[in-house]
C-alpha cells in the first residue's frame, strides 16, 4: 500500500493555523493532505457511518441506573463492543443472556437521532459495492435498523457479532470483512472511532483511519491509528471504476 504526502501550500498552512485556534482537542495538528491507495475499505458502523451515540448512551444509562452502576463508565465501556461482552464483564454471575436480549430490544426501539455522520453518504455513494463492507459489533437486527434509519446505501457485505467467534479488539471481525471482499487485510483500510476497533484492525494487519467522532487523539494514537481525521467529510475518493485500486484523499 503506497502513501504519498504532498508539501503544505500557504493555503493549507493558513487553514492549519485556523484549526489550531478553533480546536479544543488536546493534540491538534496542522492541516495536510495524505493520499492513500487501497483496494477495499472496511467501515465500523456506530461512530463512523452513523451517529447513534445519543441512543446508545440513553440505553446503557438506563441499564446502569437500574443496577446501580456508574452511567458514564458503563457507556464508555460498552462503546464499540458487543453488548453481551460488556454485560458478562459487568455481571458475571447474572443472567447476562436475558439482559442482552433486553438491551437489544431497547436499542432497536430507540432510533431518535440516528443519522449519517458528515461526509458518509458522499464516500459510500462513490464506492463500488464490492469494494467496501461494514464490520460492526452490533447484532445483525440492530445493525440493519441503524443502516436503514440513517438512510445509508445498503452494504453488499455486512459482518456482525454473530459472524465471528472473537470480537474487537481481536482481529477476527476485520479478517472476516477482508475475506468477504476477496482481499488480504493489508490491502484494506479499516475506518474506526473506538480504541477496541483500532486495535482489531491493526491486529488483522490493516492500516487504520481513525475518526475523532468519539475519542480524543491520545487514545486513538495509543490504540495504533495510522491516520486521524475529524470525520469522513475530511476524506474523498477520486473517480474510480469497479475492481480498480481506490485513491483515498485524507485532509488530516
Amino acid at each position: 500500500m503506497a502513501i504519498r504526502k504532498e508539501p503544505l501550500s500557504r493555503e493549507l498552512v493558513a487553514e492549519g493555523v485556523r484549526y489550531l485556534v478553533r480546536s479544543r482537542r488536546t493534540t491538534p495538528s496542522l492541516s495536510s493532505r495524505v493520499e492513500v491507495h487501497t483496494r477495499g475499505i472496511l467501515f465500523d458502523l456506530d461512530g463512523v457511518l452513523v451517529d447513534s451515540t445519543p441512543a446508545v448512551a440513553r440505553c446503557w444509562s438506563r441499564w446502569a441506573e437500574q443496577y446501580g452502576f456508574n452511567t458514564e463508565e458503563v457507556v464508555r465501556q460498552a462503546h464499540g463492543r458487543p453488548s453481551l461482552v460488556t454485560l458478562r464483564e459487568l455481571m458475571p454471575n447474572g443472567d447476562y443472556e436475558e439482559e442482552n436480549r433486553k438491551m437489544e430490544e431497547w436499542e432497536i426501539a430507540d432510533t431518535d437521532g440516528v443519522v449519517p455522520l458528515p461526509g458518509v453518504l458522499a464516500v459510500l455513494q462513490a464506492l463500488p459495492p464490492e469494494q467496501w463492507a461494514i464490520v460492526t459489533s452490533c447484532t445483525r437486527p440492530l445493525a440493519e435498523v441503524r443502516i436503514r434509519v440513517a438512510g445509508l446505501p445498503w452494504p453488499k457485505q455486512l459482518v456482525t457479532a454473530a459472524d465471528v467467534q472473537r470480537f474487537k479488539p481481536d482481529p477476527d471481525p476485520y479478517l472476516r470483512g477482508a475475506e468477504l471482499l476477496g482481499l488480504k487485510p493489508r490491502d484494506c483500510v479499516v475506518v474506526e472511532d473506538a480504541p477496541a476497533g483500532i486495535r482489531a484492525g491493526r491486529a488483522a494487519g490493516s492500516p487504520v483511519l481513525a475518526l475523532r467522532t468519539t475519542e480524543v487523539d491520545e487514545l486513538l494514537k495509543a490504540a495504533g491509528a495510522t491516520w486521524i481525521v475529524t470525520d469522513l467529510s475530511k476524506a474523498s475518493l477520486r473517480p474510480i471504476r469497479a475492481g480498480y485500486p481506490l485513491d483515498l484523499s485524507l485532509h488530516t
